[in-house]
């Protein structure tokens, strides 16, 4: 898990076990973590890599990565780690799993790296399009969410800043602005630099359920968002629903946790309305454990404002 404690996690076999589907989330994901454990400067992707591990194992061909819901800022190393990459300090020792051990990178090795990985395909199924440090970069835009205060903001950046300065010295490769590269806290860059390619989310999802087709024959589209604010226009899957339900002269209604400001880009993009389903100030855990009556009631008034409509 996100904090190397045991976690028991699920991934898909699809076309006749040659592919994996693998959910980040399920091995590094913010909600396996109660609030007052979520830390990015110890949180770890490692438990990710032993996923990709075990669908390597079961011969497959080809792996789909899901980057969303991350609670971690490790930039991927973690997955790296786990598939034999060496991350060593100044003395040759391995670094510590978390994102803040990354500012004591002095090298990288590569001969224990696990070769299987040179024989499969890699897709990453994401929509962000951050790259992995900067003003836009996976620390400023999403470390706060993830249990980062200012001063853990400027440290963590930091630390991803020398993570990225050793991959481009050992690789040859720019991932420091790499468009994606922020993806679930810099895992985009871990999985580029595996060879991976990025594809949209909702690009993916159209493709394996036929979305598009339903939205076309759809009187309303009606999509969901724990949490809607001005990070949702760097790249959410609500932005691909817009961008469909806009092809398609369909009016989107969005439901939504929490509704924040400066939404008015999302409305540009095709979003006809966001209600956020709250009933009144209350703490989180009390949120989420009203969560699925809240939905249902919100949904129940928009349903009867439209069928007199």
């Amino acid at each position: 898990g996100p904090r190397e404690n045991n976690v028991t996690a699920k991934y898909a076999l699809i076309e006749n076990g040659s592919t994996a589907i693998i959910e980040l989330a399920q091995a590094a994901g913010l909600e396996l973590l109660a609030i007052a454990e979520r830390n990015p400067y110890y949180t770890t992707t490692y438990g990710v890599g032993e996923l990709i591990i075990h669908a390597l194992d079961q011969g497959v061909k080809k792996i789909i990565i899901g980057l969303g819901g991350s609670a971690t800022n490790d930039g991927g190393a973690g997955i790296l780690q786990a598939l034999g990459m060496k991350l060593l300090d100044n003395r040759g020792q391995e670094l510590k799993h978390g994102g803040i051990y990354l500012q004591d990178l002095k090298e990288i090795r590569l001969d224990t790296l696990d070769s299987r990985l040179k024989n499969i395909e890699l897709e990453i199924a994401s929509d962000v399009t951050n790259s992995l440090v900067g003003e836009s970069g996976a620390t400023v835009i999403f470390g706060q969410q993830k249990g980062a205060n200012h001063e853990m903001i400027l440290k963590l950046s930091s630390a991803l800043e020398n993570y990225a300065k050793i991959l481009e010295q050992t690789f040859n490769i720019d991932l420091a602005n790499t468009q994606g590269g922020g993806a679930a806290g810099g895992v985009g860059a871990a999985l580029i630099l595996l060879g991976a390619k990025i594809r949209s989310g909702i690009e993916l999802v159209m493709q394996y359920t036929n979305v598009e087709k339903e939205i076309v024959h759809a009187n309303y589209v009606l999509g969901g968002e724990g949490s809607i604010d001005e990070q949702t226009i760097y790249g959410k899957t609500i932005k691909g629903l817009a961008q469909l339900c806009r092809k398609h002269s369909k009016p989107l209604i969005i439901l939504t946790g929490r509704r924040g400001e400066n939404l008015e880009k999302l409305y540009e993009l095709g979003v006809t309305a966001i209600f956020p389903i709250g009933n009144g100030e209350c703490d989180l855990s009390l949120a989420l454990r009203n969560g699925p009556d809240n939905l249902s009631k919100t949904v129940q008034n928009i349903t009867r404002l439209l069928i007199k409509s």
